[in-house]
């Protein structure tokens, strides 16, 4: 590669179904529903992993470049060739280089959300959130479904065991980061949430374990009781959480889908023995196991150093700490996709809530910058080694075909052939469009 420089009778059924699952470490949260909405016969794609980068990755250090610009802007890294021609990213992605041409950037994605929770729930929604740019804004039981939720949501008459997961942790930013919830949509459609480190030794999905004192066929016995609780009584969201996790609890495809100590070693290795790595890797298993969509969370939020957040220390964090793991998870997850034949029926997204200033600040650092930044997308039928939009020369504003979450919302749910237009609502009865966006057709064909 060539280098430049630049760079809930209903207390008594309510009661039977908390002994039913209680003990299995499944709770059951007040629950909101929303109104009937049916998707299209047909999806385009059958899964979708998501990468999301907390703390906001460096654009010009990692996918849009900057190499004619001055050097208080380009930074230190230098620009080189990908399998794409024409198309250069940062030095230190040269794993991903090599997969480019299974990969779309969007360098012109942009909001107006400048803290990080707010920021989050945008990207991780594809919604303006109502309680503005606030740094510590939580979910609540009127805040937008994330990805995965809304997906769960729409797919509620399938009887998927398994529609979303999330890992490999919970992010916080003093509170529970928002956009990782269901919303106003209700926690029958929450995420199925993985809350360990898929490289320890010890990985193990604990909630999917019966206690050693409950057998199968008890478990049976239960699940026909709280059925019979339920004849000639009005069906809610809790019959859609309390029967996904019986069927979780019973589901042999399931643990072995989380079983990633199966995996041959080599296998491993090639992902990275990290916790993003292993994370992708998980996420191939799960959507190789029929789960629709997962969410894999890179960056520890409680640990300064760990995370996208480099108002310091920009080059050294993105060189030495960030960009290593995330270039070889990143680029083995497509190369494998691909060999087993999953990339053109797996969309693959990866981004951070933002992206970092242009000009460098006086501690070798970049701040929040969410005015303009990328976004990758491989699979799915994207058109590989393919730029959808333009910043302009010092990175800072969208110069062409500017992109919004939303739009990118929008592209999402038509992949899977679900109209971004469909009608959801909130506890209160209020409608909302799935998406507020426009699907990106120009990413694809």
């Amino acid at each position: 590669m060539k280098m430049f420089r630049s760079a809930s009778r209903h207390s008594r059924r309510r009661v039977l179904q908390l002994g039913a699952l209680g003990g299995f470490g499944l709770t059951l949260p007040r629950l909101f529903a929303a109104e009937n909405s049916q998707p299209p016969q047909t999806s385009k794609i059958k899964s979708c992993i998501l990468s999301f980068y907390y703390g906001g990755p460096s654009h010009i250090d990692t996918f849009d470049p900057k190499p004619r610009a001055p050097a208080s802007v380009r930074g230190e890294f230098a620009t080189i060739e990908t399998a794409a021609p024409g198309v250069f990213i940062g030095e230190h992605h040269r794993m991903t280089a090599r997969v480019m041409d299974r990969v779309a950037i969007v360098r012109s994605m942009h909001h107006s959300m400048r803290n990080h929770n707010s920021a989050a729930a945008e990207a991780l929604c594809g919604r303006i959130s109502g309680g503005g740019d606030l740094e510590l804004l939580a979910d609540n039981a009127l805040s937008f479904p994330c990805y995965g939720a809304a997906l769960s949501y729409m797919w509620r008459d399938e009887q998927l065991e398994l529609p979303s997961v999330a890992l490999p942790h919970v992010m916080y930013n003093v509170v529970q980061l928002p956009g990782q919830s269901a919303g106003f949509l209700g926690s029958a459609y929450q995420p199925f949430q993985i809350e360990k480190d898929p490289n320890a030794a010890d990985f193990n999905v604990q909630t999917l374990n019966l206690p050693s004192e409950v057998s199968g066929d008890r478990l049976a016995q239960r699940r026909q009781l709280v059925a019979a609780m339920d004849d000639n009584t009005p069906s809610s969201d809790l019959n859609t959480y309390y029967e996904t996790a019986f069927s979780l609890l019973n589901s042999e495809a399931v643990r072995r889908s989380l079983r990633i100590g199966d995996e041959p070693d080599a296998v491993r290795e090639r992902y990275g023995r990290n916790r993003f790595g292993q994370s992708l890797l998980l996420a191939r298993r799960l959507v190789e196991g029929g789960v629709r969509f997962v969410t894999a969370y890179d960056g520890i939020t409680n640990c300064q150093t760990c995370n996208w957040d480099s108002h310091a220390d920009n080059f050294a964090r993105h060189r030495d700490v960030l960009i290593p793991p995330t270039d070889q998870g990143f680029a083995a997850l497509i190369e494998d996709l691909d060999e087993r034949g999953l990339l053109d029926e797996t969309l693959v997204i990866a981004l951070g809530e933002f992206g970092r200033t242009p000009r460098i600040n006086g501690g070798s650092g970049r701040d929040h910058w969410p005015d303009c930044f990328h976004v990758l997308l491989a699979g799915g039928g994207i058109r590989g080694g393919s730029v959808y939009g333009a910043s302009d020369k010092i990175g800072a504003y969208p110069e062409t075909d500017a992109v919004t979450p939303g739009d990118l919302a929008a592209t999402l749910f038509s992949r899977f052939g679900i109209d971004p237009a469909t009608e959801i609502h909130d506890i209160t009865g209020r409608p909302y469009r799935l998406a507020e966006g426009r699907a990106l057709a120009g990413l694809f064909g």
